[in-house]
């Protein structure tokens, strides 16, 4: 990934692109430091972690922005999101999500709300390889066991 990411630095470069240059240079960074601190080339796992923190991130900061009557700030971190999920899975559909639920709520027996750990858990395991929103997966969870 961290090849791609260079190539598309160089390509924004010479389309003299800021905005998608700056994010693309952000996530270069993120990765390499990851890649530092662990001290061994990353794998894909480590790497979708990295991205997904990124995604968190702008969400959150976009939210705030909007918040706080920053709507043009909010509109950059958005872009930044829609550059950043470029490099990731497909997202789940809400169905393939509900699926998934059901098949982990089916595994682990579950019936309580005390148990959403187990359920969460066994839902992301059915999901892996995708691109999950733990907060949207974590509030179907909460309706299906409450």
């Amino acid at each position: 990934m961290l090849d791609q990411v260079q190539k598309d630095i160089v390509s924004a470069m010479k389309a003299k692109d800021e905005n998608r240059l700056g994010a693309l240079r952000m996530v270069k960074t993120a990765l390499k430091k990851q890649e530092i601190d662990g001290m061994k080339p990353l794998d894909e796992p480590a790497e979708m972690a990295v991205m997904n923190t990124l995604l968190k991130q702008r969400r959150e900061s976009a939210d705030m922005f909007r918040k706080g009557g920053r709507e043009e700030l909010a509109v950059k971190e958005e872009a930044e999101i829609q550059i950043i999920e470029a490099y990731l899975p497909a997202a789940p559909t809400v169905h393939e999500m509900g699926a998934a639920i059901d098949a982990a709520l089916a595994e682990t027996g579950a019936t309580t709300a005390k148990q959403m750990g187990l359920v969460m858990k066994a839902a992301q395991a059915k999901l892996a390889g995708k691109r999950v929103d733990g907060k949207a997966l974590s509030e179907l969870v909460k309706t299906r066991l409450a």
